[in-house]
Order: structure tokens, then C-alpha cells, then sequence
């Protein structure tokens, strides 16, 4: 069950112990009504709209260290915003303290080791531009704006895993602020167990407040792009790239999105990233090219922080959006039919349904070598609900669920980073999968109270215990 410990009103904190933290920053305390605060509290999802009693713009991790100590101190709800890119709204919360993480977003490449240490708020663009500079890069998501944190916390898939693995595969250590306002070092030769923890398990041990990547080199020109399809095409185009996109070398990663066009026609897109030889990519990429008459190929040379972008104006901030995503280990015919059935009924042009393959060296890793529990060869399955105009969401987010309600006994799981304000903690229990109970026991040593609840949230093992909250 959840933890409903009820978080006092901000009354009843003294005006005197808010001025004593705002003393101890460096960064800079907000409240509602001051000037930054609304711009503070925006998350990526139009839809969530939340109040938090105090903002702490943290500069860096002492500002961290004096937010966690005052909300422990007053009793209030603790929510963290990197990137701001949560589904359902958990950077921000109602009526507690918001530590905002966006101000720190410094990086710093070793070149002598191919490592890069970046601060939590960093963004990917961020990490790809300093990376990208050497001629590096690591395993970082499909989209740029997204938040470097929460990605990597909750396991990290982009172009480069197939042949470099998931972003905590390239994990080497973060560093990480506990309940109890103690700052630790995790790596795989210190606190190994909390650093096992923090490779997929999410927000639910502590504030991190910098990560340190493995760099391999990319770029800087990839080949990439997409290749698009009138949707009658949809069930041959999405057959074709069941087979392409697994007998294709690790060197190619892939997905497959319906969508609709700015002209409002709908479109079914092949989207590829080769990172290898260019010669060789183009070999690669001819069986797609000549699959079928395309209406558009847009696949060619071009810079891997281009196509690190590729999805940016597709899911924009401020957009209203629920979404709902599982893991498929295969892709019957009467998965695909279903899915573009569905996909021709979407209710608005904003929407998205993307499946994304995952293989080769994202697939190897054993999944009890990290809290990131899916691995083999399988697809990610997303379904996107966008739209703008915010009387109109039932109507979308029916759309989505009616979609899901069909899907879901094709999946074998789901993804943390994924999840909306709907899942509860069955699917929390369902993405972490065969690593639950062992989150739980860590999450017993390094947040017994579980104070950092608001994420996805794995119980402290003490809570299902006769006697204790079960």
C-alpha cells in the first residue's frame, strides 16, 4: 500500500526556520507568488499542475543537503525535478518542498579515460554537446530536452544501446544525497549495493546529484532519419520490421512510429540510427530503402546530435499527455492488427504509438546484474496520448486505455520511466519485476521511512511485514 503520511500545511512552519534555510543556500528559495516560482514548478506534461509549499533551486550538492535535512525536519513531501520529463507530474508536488536540480548542469569529459561526470540537471543535450565535442558519446535517450536524471535512474534507452547497452550499462558511479542528509559515493568498488540500486530503481534512494558516464566513440556523422509510409501500408511496413529490425547488425538501432502529419495525414515511420561505417550502414539500409515505395526518405548523413533530436518537436513541453508503454518479446500478426486498428482510431493528431527494438548489447546483461530488470530481445511499446486542449482529455486518454486494455497481455513487463499517475503499485512491482524484493531490502537500509516516496515508489521491506502498513 501506499504510504499516506499527511504532510502539515505550510502554515505550520515558522517564518523563522524558512528564512534560516533560505540563509544556507546558495541557490535560491522560492514560494508561491514569487517571481520564478511558476516557472519553477512547469513540468514537460501540460497536463500537471501543482503547488509546492517551497522551491529550493539548488546551485549545488550543499543546497541538496539543506532542502532534504529541512523537509525531513518539517515533515513535508519531497519531490525532485531534473529534467521535469515525468508522465505523471512526480517532479513537482502539492503543498511540500520541490528541490530543483535544473540550475546544475555542469560536465566535465575526461578525455584520458573517455568518462564525463555531469551534474543532475544537465540535460541530454547538454551531455551530448561537451561529449560530442571529443567525439564522444554514451547511451542517452531519443530525446534531447529530455533530463539526464531521471533517464538514467530508470534505465536509459536511446540509438546507442544495441551497441553499447542501456545508459546504466555506462553507468560508473553517481553521487547521491540519503534521507538522512548523509552525501555517499556509489560505484561498482564503493557502497556497491546502493549503486546495484540506483542502476534502474529510480529516484527511491536518495537525491543523486552528478553521474559518471562511460564514453565510446560516435560521430560526429552518423547515418539516420526516417523513411515514411501512408498508413494503408502500415500491417506490410510493420511486418517488414520485425524481422529487419533484429537481423540487423548492433551497429543499427530502430523504431517504428504511427503518426500524423503537420497536413494531418497519417503515417507510418521507420526511424534508424547506424553508427558504424558509413558504407556499411548504407548496405544495411538498403533492404529498407527498397522494401517499398516510400512517400519520404529522409535517411542520410548527418550529425549524431541531430539525431538525438529527431523526436523533439514531436513531443514538445507543455502538451497534454498520458501514456502507457510495455515490453513486447514477440509480434504476431494479431498484435500488429490490433495495433494499427487502434492507431487508426487515435483521437488526435498529436498522439504516438512507437515500438522500439532492443537487442544485441541491451539484451546480454544478465537482469539481476542491475535494478533494471528487462532484458533479452523484445520491443518497447509505447502509446502516447497528446493533445491541447485540456477539456478534451477523457476523450484521449479513453483512446489510450481502451488501446492498452487490448495490448497488455502482449507485454511481459513494463518500464519505470513510463508509468502514469494511474499505475499503481502493481505495475511499480511489474517494471522492477524479479529485483523487487531486493530493492525492498535496500530500500529498508538507505530510506527506512520512506521518505522519498514520491517517484515510483518501492516500500521499504519493514512495510510489508506484519504490523508495520501491510
Amino acid at each position: 500500500m501506499e504510504n499516506n503520511t499527511i504532510t502539515p500545511a505550510p502554515a505550520s512552519i515558522e517564518n523563522s526556520a524558512i528564512e534560516t534555510l533560505k540563509a544556507s543556500l546558495r541557490g535560491t528559495l522560492l514560494q508561491p507568488g514569487e517571481v520564478g516560482y511558476d516557472q519553477a514548478r512547469t513540468v514537460w506534461n501540460g497536463m500537471i499542475d501543482k503547488h509546492p509549499a517551497l522551491i529550493v533551486k539548488c546551485a549545488g550538492p550543499s543546497d541538496v543537503i539543506q532542502a532534504v535535512n529541512f523537509a525531513r525536519e518539517h515533515n513535508l513531501i519531497v519531490s525532485v525535478k531534473g529534467g521535469g520529463h515525468s508522465f505523471a507530474g512526480k517532479s513537482v508536488c502539492d503543498a511540500g518542498l520541490m528541490i530543483d536540480l535544473s540550475s546544475m548542469r555542469s560536465i566535465w569529459v575526461d578525455l584520458s579515460r573517455r568518462t564525463a561526470r555531469a551534474e543532475a540537471g544537465a540535460l541530454l543535450s547538454d551531455l551530448d554537446h561537451e561529449t560530442q565535442a571529443f567525439g564522444l558519446a554514451t547511451t542517452g535517450g531519443t530525446v534531447s530536452h529530455t533530463g539526464i536524471a531521471g533517464l538514467t535512474l530508470g534505465g536509459g534507452q536511446g540509438w546507442l544501446m544495441n551497441k553499447y547497452g542501456l545508459t546504466v550499462d555506462n553507468l560508473l558511479s553517481v553521487d547521491i544525497v540519503l534521507a538522512d542528509g548523509r552525501m555517499l559515493t556509489a560505484s561498482k568498488s564503493e557502497n556497491e549495493d546502493l549503486f546495484w540500486a540506483v542502476r534502474g530503481g529510480g529516484g527511491n534512494f536518495g537525491v543523486v546529484t552528478s553521474f559518471e558516464y562511460q564514453l565510446h566513440p560516435v560521430g560526429p556523422q552518423i547515418l539516420g532519419g526516417m523513411i515514411l509510409y501512408p498508413m494503408d501500408k502500415a500491417m506490410d511496413v510493420l511486418r517488414f520490421y520485425r524481422t529487419y529490425s533484429m537481423e540487423t547488425p548492433e551497429e543499427l538501432s530502430s523504431a517504428v512510429g504511427i503518426i500524423t502529419s503537420p497536413e494531418g495525414l497519417p503515417l507510418i515511420a521507420v526511424v534508424v540510427a547506424w553508427i558504424g561505417d558509413m558504407e556499411e550502414g548504407e548496405q544495411h539500409i538498403k533492404a529498407l530503402r527498397e522494401f517499398d515505395t516510400p512517400l519520404a526518405d529522409m535517411i542520410g548523413p548527418m550529425p549524431y546530435t541531430q539525431m538525438q533530436k529527431i523526436f523533439d518537436a514531436a513531443v514538445p513541453h507543455g502538451m497534454h499527455r498520458y501514456t502507457k508503454m510495455g515490453y513486447l518479446p514477440h509480434l504476431e500478426d494479431d498484435l500488429l492488427e490490433m495495433i494499427v486498428r487502434h492507431s487508426n482510431q487515435v483521437t488526435s493528431p498529436y498522439s504516438i504509438v512507437l515500438l522500439n527494438c532492443m537487442k544485441d548489447a541491451a539484451a546480454k546483461v544478465d537482469p539481476a546484474d542491475t535494478a533494471f530488470a528487462h532484458r533479452g530481445e523484445q520491443w518497447h511499446f509505447d502509446i502516447v496520448a497528446q493533445w491541447t486542449n485540456p477539456s478534451e482529455a477523457s476523450k484521449h486518454i479513453s483512446w489510450a486505455r481502451s488501446f492498452w486494455q487490448e495490448a497488455e497481455s502482449f507485454t511481459n513487463g513494463t518500464g519505470i520511466n513510463f508509468l502514469d499517475a494511474d499505475d499503481g503499485s502493481d505495475r511499480v512491482k511489474l517494471a522492477f519485476g524479479a529485483n523487487y524484493e531486493r530493492l525492498a531490502q535496500l530500500k529498508q537500509k538507505y530510506d527506512p521511512t520512506n521518505f522519498f516516496r514520491l517517484n515510483n515508489n518501492v516500500l521499504p521491506k519493514s512495510y510489508l511485514e506484519p504490523g508495520i502498513l501491510a
